[in-house]
């Protein structure tokens, strides 16, 4: 789930009118509170003279304070447009590089900083030449996509061949976008998964919190939830601040919100999943800002209007906050949910729902698709948190 609406009101509460690009259809369907927040231009947003076009009409003749992708696909877009209309924003060419796989791994690597061994694939043979560069077990991804979709542990060439091909026949799309087969394999990193959230503001990077990622079951990596913050010790988060900074720097990001992904390999060393120059998803936003007392959203907006970050500072509300999302592997639909009601009156628990509603299919368990609601929480600790989390998604089953 995006970022996008944690944006819009962000803007509102910071005291900016609000204009929304949006396609506003399908998989692009704006929610009601997001309509009621502003202008929406309805266009599509994959066709990028369109939309260049369609804001640069929309906003003639009024003061631009800031322009924001509400999400991932959309970094470069905003990049450009706010580059054109004169607003701070990253170098497009940042932009590219934070959502091309093989750019971004290229350019970390350029800076000395450890990144999975890697190469591209499109066909069969380049498949099986770089399984013989990478070697096995290795993971193999879309060049530009988001939430793990077809992301894939391979430990066969065989694997690896059926990964692709489910991807290639896939005929689903991801906010109207289809994949084109075009994937990178690369070295399978053992070792916790973590995500780093923060922003850059005058080429200074800033980690607010780092998130603990659950993961399900591989071959693939569904996140299951997030507890923030992950219970590291001061040497090992203080190596994810360093490593986050170089590669944020690495990568040319000179202003607004990151959420780095990292695996923590070894001894704890931290290598790079991905960087995405935006908001969190998945509601970490809100987990952080329970915990840390910082509003990313807000930060986002501030910077991106040449404001100052404190905007976003208020005081935390709790020590340890976390999200479990529900799954039902094996089902291909579902009639009725029990134990919503008890969950909704545990202690610590601030938030339920169910997003999949009766009789709808069910994704396969391989990427985001497949949550079919979540409850958020707080707890007095790291233990708690994560028990805490456990003891949530046994108490909520789909029949």
């Amino acid at each position: 789930m995006s970022a996008g609406e944690a944006l819009v009101k962000a803007a509102t509460d910071l005291g900016f009118e609000v204009v929304v690009a949006s396609f506003d259809a399908e998989d692009r369907t704006l929610s009601p509170s997001v309509r009621r927040a502003g202008t929406v231009v309805r266009v599509d947003t994959n066709d990028d003279r369109a939309l260049d076009d369609a804001v640069l009409t929309a906003v003639a003749g009024r003061r631009v304070a800031a322009v924001l992708p509400g999400f991932e696909f959309y970094v470069p877009a905003a990049a450009r447009l706010a580059a054109r209309l004169g607003r701070p924003t990253l170098p497009v060419r940042a932009a590219e590089a934070c959502r091309d796989k093989e750019l971004m791994r290229g350019a970390v690597a350029a800076a000395g900083l450890r990144v999975p061994r890697h190469a591209v694939a499109v066909t069969a043979a380049e498949l099986a030449a770089a399984a013989d560069h990478v070697g096995f077990p290795c993971v193999v991804k879309p060049t530009r996509s988001a939430g793990s979709v077809h992301v894939t542990r391979a430990d066969t060439l065989a694997d690896l061949r059926a990964a692709h091909r489910r991807m290639v026949d896939d005929p689903r799309r991801d906010l109207g976008r289809a994949l084109d087969g075009r994937v990178l394999v690369e070295e399978y990193i053992a070792g916790p998964e973590v995500s780093a959230e923060g922003y850059v503001t005058d080429g200074r990077s800033t980690v607010v919190a780092v998130t603990r990622k659950m993961l399900g079951p591989e071959p693939f990596f569904v996140e299951t939830g997030h507890l923030v913050p992950a219970d590291l010790p001061a040497p090992a988060r203080a190596e994810i601040d360093r490593y986050v900074a170089a590669v944020t720097a690495a990568l040319g990001v000179t202003t607004g919100p990151f959420h780095c992904e990292l695996r923590l390999a070894g001894g704890g060393d931290p290598v790079l999943i991905e960087l995405g120059a935006r908001l969190p998803g998945d509601h970490i936003v809100d987990l952080v800002e329970a915990v840390t007392g910082v509003s990313l959203p807000r930060a986002a907006v501030a910077l991106a209007a040449g404001l100052d970050a404190d905007v976003a500072v208020r005081a935390p509300q709790a020590k340890h906050a976390g999200i479990r999302f529900f799954t039902a592997p094996g089902l291909a639909s579902y009639s009725s949910v029990r134990g919503l009601d008890a969950v909704g009156r545990e202690p610590g628990v601030w938030d339920v729902a169910v997003a999949v509603a009766p009789g709808e299919p069910i994704a396969p368990p391989e990427d985001f698709r497949c949550r079919l609601g979540h409850v958020l929480f707080v707890a007095d600790s790291a233990a708690e948190a994560e028990q805490r989390w456990h003891h949530l998604g046994e108490q909520v089953r789909f029949d």
